[in-house]
């Protein structure tokens, strides 16, 4: 299974946030540091598109991990509500395209 590693104690607001998505992901030089831009990024993970450093398999999943979930729990709740609304939306525009869905979160 593919596996990205956020690091959760790192993430001080949104402009961490997104430094930290970049880095994990591989996401574009041109990646504009806004939740749209990362749900359209995660949402080509099995296309060659090139929107992250991942290609997965038809049916394999990008298992996105939050290292110290707790610390990032506490300074920045909304961002973590936000993160983990956008990835079910996500997995629910690939089930729309008939394919299954390619995001799990993990919080550690």
């Amino acid at each position: 299974m593919a596996s990205a590693e956020l690091n959760g104690a790192s993430i001080l607001g949104w402009d961490t946030f997104h430094s930290e998505s970049r880095a994990a992901f591989g996401f574009p030089e041109y990646y504009a540091n806004t939740m749209d831009a990362w749900v359209d990024c995660l949402s080509y993970l099995r296309d060659e598109d090139g929107m992250t450093r991942f290609r997965l398999k038809p049916n394999e999943v990008l298992e996105i991990v939050v290292k110290d979930a707790a610390a990032m729990r506490e300074r920045v709740p909304d961002l973590l509500e936000e993160m983990t609304f956008c990835i079910a939306g996500i997995n629910e525009r690939y089930e729309d395209y008939g394919e299954k869905p390619a995001l799990a979160l993990v919080l550690r």
